[in-house]
């Protein structure tokens, strides 16, 4: 019978943390792995063998909580060496075991390393903004984690309820919580899938929707200011309103698929692209107000069709952020100019072009195709900000006759 305890450490410095170790008894054979975790004497109870978990304000919660999931994954590791031991040879050597034990994940077994090649995969489709978001949400998750990595099977409804609310205590809106939950879960699906863990369905307490957002929209008399400035002796805010205005007359098209475009993509007076993020085939007229921005610039020597991506030396990603942050931060200004109190964006043109449309009665399924959204519920969630505002409006009406 072979014994498996977890044991503490203390430090010899006063106030320092101690370490953390499994003993293996076999038999008179004792042998100890010390583990790479710390934790302070006060947060040990001798008596239980475990981590004492202070209450859920602590600064200390998540990473003890995080520390005792991974010291319980490294605990049935050793078990389950044990037990093949045992029916491999019919006994057990522990010098054995310790060499051969890594207190390090497997990368099938990784929940860290399975994104990780998830980042790369989404890299080799060329899905770059893909790859971006799946990061962000491998470094959130880490964070939280405090850089202890764990398995899928160690994925339960409580540990996502904890992610949950540490991300909305560090004052992130439930949408970008949701966000990466949904990146999450995607993942944990796939994992699923490759028999790497059961289902144990750990997002079912935690928020995966979408909220209303916040109005991003403005009216086409708003629309029509903006394009009649005269910013001639200003190019870098004539080049802003230019892209989105071409943002406009093209439904609404995002900016990284304006950067994209290729001269090839117009043919025949029509315009024919795939959005980068869903990999949808549109198309549309050309028309005279997209002809007269294009025609505004020089032709340029790279295939793109807009002055946005000048260099084709492998910086085009790069070139398309920079870019963007310099568009959105003269829109700013240009607002300011058209007597506009909003802080303009280039995505203000997408929920624009939306509810006009929806203004003028058009019906969901055209405005949903023409935006390029897989269902529409997506384009139903842009328009009900829209109905918020209406409501408003109707509500200071009434208000006024207090």
């Amino acid at each position: 019978m072979t014994s498996i305890k977890l044991k503490f450490r203390p430090s010899t410095t006063p106030g320092k943390e101690g370490s953390l170790v499994f003993q293996l008894i076999h038999g008179r054979s004792v042998r100890r792995i010390t583990s790479e975790y710390k934790i302070f004497a006060e947060e040990w109870d001798e008596a239980a063998g475990r981590i004492v978990l202070p209450t859920l304000s602590s600064p200390r919660y998540v990473h003890l909580v995080s520390v005792e999931s991974a010291l319980q994954w490294e605990m049935n590791r050793l078990k389950r060496m044990v037990e093949e031991s045992e029916k491999a040879t019919g006994t057990v050597n522990l010098d054995e075991i310790i060499a051969n034990f890594s207190p390090s994940l497997d990368a099938q077994d990784s929940v860290f390393n399975f994104i990780r090649g998830q980042i790369r995969h989404k890299k080799q489709l060329g899905k770059v903004r893909s790859a971006e978001t799946y990061r962000s949400t491998l470094y959130s998750f880490m964070h939280f984690r405090g850089g202890i990595d764990l398995t899928f099977d160690m994925m339960d409804d409580g540990l996502m309820e904890l992610y949950e609310a540490w991300m909305l205590n560090a004052g992130l809106t439930r949408n970008t919580t949701s966000f990466y939950m949904r990146i999450l879960r995607t993942n944990y699906k796939m994992a699923v899938e490759k028999g790497l863990t059961p289902d144990r369905h750990p997002f079912r307490h935690v928020y995966c929707g979408m909220d209303k957002t916040v109005k991003r929209s403005i009216t086409f008399i708003e629309i029509k200011k903006i394009n009649d400035l005269d910013l001639s002796r200003s190019p870098n805010l004539d080049f802003a309103r230019d892209m989105f205005m071409f943002s406009f007359c093209t439904r609404g098209m995002s900016f990284i698929d304006m950067a994209y475009l290729k001269k090839t993509d117009l043919n025949n007076g029509c315009l024919a692209y795939r959005r980068k993020k869903t990999g949808q085939l549109l198309t549309m007229e050309w028309t005279c107000q997209m002809q007269d921005i294009i025609s505004k610039y020089k032709p340029n020597a790279t295939r793109y069709l807009l002055p946005i991506l000048t260099h084709e030396d492998g910086s085009e990603r790069r070139q398309y952020q920079n870019q963007m942050r310099k568009i959105n931060r003269q829109l700013k200004e240009i607002a300011r100019m058209a007597g506009l109190p909003l802080p303009l964006s280039m995505y203000y043109s997408r929920h624009s072009w939306a509810t006009i449309a929806r203004g003028k009665d058009i019906p969901l399924s055209v405005i949903s195709e023409a935006l390029g959204h897989d269902s529409e519920a997506t384009t139903q969630i842009y328009l009900d900000s829209i109905k918020s505002s209406e409501v408003d409006k109707a509500n200071r009406m009434i208000m006024e006759g207090l």
